[in-house]
């Protein structure tokens, strides 16, 4: 399973982005999708997950800014953000979450893509 993320770039604060995740196989047995971020010096940090259920979390630094959804038609997972900060500034990575038994789970990562926002 390949994830391929896209959709990073420059923008000013206050402005929109959305990043793209499309997953190279089918998704029927995912359990879950989400994005990390990492700025420059920092720990990654969990910013929202999507579960196959439809349940969503967010860190409370996105809350009411991000929303992260879906389209199983496309296999790709979306994160809107909206409202952008500088300090949102860092390097989004996607995964998904497979199911291949009750037993067998299986971690993807997408490659990052950088998110620079300007003050």
């Amino acid at each position: 399973v390949q994830l391929q993320a896209s959709g990073g770039g420059l923008v000013q604060a206050g402005g929109s982005l959305r990043l793209s995740c499309a997953a190279s196989e089918s998704d029927f047995s995912i359990i879950g999708v989400g994005w990390y971020r990492q700025a420059p010096g920092k720990e990654r940090d969990l910013v929202a997950t999507l579960s196959s259920g439809g349940v969503t979390n967010y860190a409370d630094s996105v809350k009411g800014r991000f929303t992260i959804s879906r389209d199983n038609a496309k296999n790709t997972v979306y994160l809107q953000m909206n409202s952008l900060k500088p300090e949102d500034t860092a390097v989004y990575s996607c995964y998904a979450d497979y199911k291949y038994s009750s037993l067998t789970f299986v971690r993807y990562w997408g490659q990052g893509t950088q998110v620079t926002v300007s003050s």
